[in-house]
């Protein structure tokens, strides 16, 4: 049955429309969104859809096809920010109602029906296509003429502030603003972004998404810990955001910094930083191949400097290079999650079973491999 039927199954009318916003792989450019720098991601075809409808009696009421319960049933009125963090999957939608509200927009109360097919825990934004999705949905239906940036920001509030998150705004607007056939290079300290096309098939390549199944938890303090730490070395540089350390002086600013995992972090932003740039001067000149070594010192920076990798992220890396890979690194917020790998298309299918190889080896449960295929963003249906 459709996402339409069973909304119409469970609320007994038809919804007024029916809404989908993507999930999203980062290229490159980790971990420096919330130090206002530059991120790469691109939408998958893995979408989160709403039926929705209006209501105007002050209720929320939320539905998921993909876990097990009944209609959650919320006053609109009364929706707060969720003490200590975490929450349900029902936080996300409320929390987007709660930052729409809380930016003096009328939400008289909603119907909602939702179904996802982006992997939860995969570090493909599951949680920010829930929030898109219901953010352009509610934007539509109540008439607020908000932008995709506006929507974006709104629903990584809702992340932040609702739900207890600190996440960056890159997978919002990853969701919110990106195109079929392109990347979207993001300068995260002003909104700013350009389309980048990312044709990889007409130039013989193919960028494989590795899940390895392993979940990871963004809100149990780790990701919070490296924003601090990131904000504690811009304070101690003198600067507002590490998006102002040049990397020309990356290693004169880190000897003035004394707490060694300080340091790490910086190195990683500002480096990291430095990849998108370069990242998207190769792909201006045609040479997207020649990205693959950048993603694969990229996950050298995660794991050494900003130690959010894992022993299966790292064997992806490992395994897919040894198999003749262009390159590799993981993606996301680590800690489990995903990597992808740049390889050529006639290498593809012998580079996935090395890396399924490589893990029945080490004992772990097999990976999802799939390819990246560049996808719209959030859109009416």
């Amino acid at each position: 049955m459709s996402v339409a039927g069973e909304f119409e199954e469970l609320y007994g009318a038809a919804p007024e429309g029916v809404w989908a916003a993507p999930g999203r792989v980062n290229l490159i450019g980790e971990y420096t969104d919330f130090n206002d720098g530059f991120v790469m991601p691109l939408a998958l075809p893995h979408t989160a859809v709403a039926a929705v409808s209006r209501r105007d009696d002050g209720e929320l009421r939320l539905h998921s096809a993909d876990v097990e319960g009944g209609v959650v049933r919320l006053d609109v009125a009364a929706l707060e920010p969720l003490a200590g963090g975490g929450g349900s999957w029902a936080a996300y939608p409320a929390g987007v109602v709660w930052a729409l509200r809380e930016a003096g927009h009328a939400i008289t109360g909603a119907d909602v029906h939702l179904a996802s097919t982006v992997p939860t825990g995969a570090g493909l934004s599951s949680s920010a296509a829930l929030e898109v999705v219901t953010a352009l949905a509610l934007n539509d239906l109540f008439g607020l003429g908000l932008s995709r940036p506006e929507l974006a920001v709104l629903a990584q509030r809702a992340e932040n502030a609702f739900v207890g998150v600190p996440c960056g705004v890159m997978d919002q607007m990853a969701s919110a603003c990106a195109i079929e056939g392109h990347a979207l290079f993001l300068d995260t300290r002003d909104l700013s972004y350009r389309q980048v096309p990312f044709d990889l098939a007409a130039r013989g390549l193919r960028l494989l998404v590795v899940d390895t199944r392993v979940k990871h938890a963004l809100g149990d303090g780790a990701y919070a810990e490296r924003r601090a730490g990131c904000e504690a070395g811009a304070r101690a540089l003198g600067v507002r955001t590490l998006r102002e350390v040049p990397y020309a002086q990356l290693s004169d600013v880190l000897v003035r910094l004394s707490e060694e995992s300080v340091r790490r972090y910086v190195r990683h932003v500002v480096s990291d930083n430095h990849r998108v740039e370069r990242t998207i001067a190769l792909l201006d000149a045609g040479d997207a191949a020649a990205v693959g070594p950048v993603l694969t010192e990229g996950h050298a920076s995660l794991r050494d400097d900003l130690r959010v990798s894992c022993p299966e992220l790292d064997l992806v890396v490992e395994a897919a290079n040894a198999a003749g890979a262009l390159g590799a690194r993981m993606t996301g917020g680590g800690f489990g999650g995903s990597a992808i790998v740049l390889v050529a298309a006639e290498r593809a299918a012998s580079v996935a079973a090395a890396v399924e190889k490589a893990f029945a080896g080490a004992g772990f449960a097999g990976p999802k491999i799939f390819p990246a295929v560049p996808s719209a963003g959030a859109r009416r249906e």
